[in-house]
């Protein structure tokens, strides 16, 4: 979990072995706007360079929805 400010800057980032452990993070730290990124193990593309590892972590998310930051 990414907590950004309205400005769009990122103020801390909040993981854990999952998304409810990262969101109890984030609250227990005072952050109560909270949005979450989920994130799957898959392997890599066949594409990928030789440095990578065989699993990657690629995030699960579907867009519902825009929103302006101010100043950017």
């Amino acid at each position: 979990m990414v907590d950004r400010t309205k400005k769009g800057n990122v103020r801390g980032v909040f993981t854990g072995k999952s998304p409810r452990q990262a969101a109890l993070k984030a609250a227990n730290r005072g952050h109560t706007d909270i949005k979450l990124q989920e994130r799957v193990q898959v392997d890599k593309p066949k594409s990928a360079p030789a440095w990578m590892p065989d699993k990657i972590r690629k995030p699960m998310v579907k867009k519902v929805g825009t929103e302006k930051l101010e100043g950017l």
